[in-house]
Order: C-alpha cells, then sequence, then structure tokens
C-alpha cells in the first residue's frame, strides 16, 4: 500500500513517486534509538526515523508488535500524508515522535480494514 505509491505534492500539484528501498535499524548506522526507513521520492533518496520507544507503547497499548513490513507502511503513509498536506519533503531525514509514529500507523491500520471487509 505504502511501499511503492505515487501522491500529488500540494504546491506544485504534480505527482511524485516514492518507493520503499531500505529498512535500517539505526543503533548500527547512527547509534540512535530508532528504526531508519529509506524511500526515493522521484530518485532521491529521503530517510523517515521511527522511534523505538514506539514499539514499546504500541505493545503495551495493544498486545500487538510492530513488524518490519508494518514499519515500511508507517513510513510511506507519512510520506504521502506530508506531501498532499503540502508539509513538503525538503529534507533528506525525518525524525517522527512516536506519537506521531502511532497516528501513522492507525492511518494505515483504518486503511487496511476496510479494504480487508471488503468482499
Amino acid at each position: 500500500m505504502f511501499t511503492d505509491f505515487t501522491a500529488t505534492d500540494r504546491w506544485a500539484k504534480k505527482p511524485v513517486h516514492c518507493v520503499y528501498q531500505a529498512l535500517i535499524v539505526a543503533i548500527a548506522t547512527r547509534h540512535a534509538d530508532a528504526v531508519d526507513i529509506k524511500f526515493l521520492v522521484d530518485g532521491r533518496p529521503v530517510w523517515v526515523a521511527l522511534p523505538h520507544p514506539a514499539w514499546v507503547e504500541y505493545k503495551q497499548r495493544t498486545g500487538k508488535a510492530i513488524t518490519d513490513s508494518l514499519a515500511k507502511e508507517i513510513a510511506g503513509h507519512f510520506l504521502k500524508t506530508a506531501l498532499e498536506s503540502g508539509e513538503g519533503l525538503g529534507r533528506e531525514m525525518y525524525s517522527l515522535t512516536v506519537d506521531e509514529t502511532l497516528q501513522h500507523l492507525e492511518g494505515v491500520v483504518s486503511q487496511v480494514e476496510p479494504a480487508a471487509a471488503t468482499p
């Protein structure tokens, strides 16, 4: 859903192609307590950092785990939302808070559940 998608940039009014490229535990690369997810946005690398404490918070709230696949979807949902809302993507790296991560997780889940219920 959000690992290879096109969004319309609010300001440029043009389609932007986003494709997932990599998921890296940031402790190994930049000593951060996060998971870094790389997308190519019209060929330009953009990283979305999801904080590890979001995994803990989600597990405590729901008893469920954030999988690698779900993490990629969360990051993609953030990118699509940022492009379409006009927040822009002028930076190479975006670090989400725990609350932002969980909000985008809910955005992914809310789009998956209606699709799963449709016969």
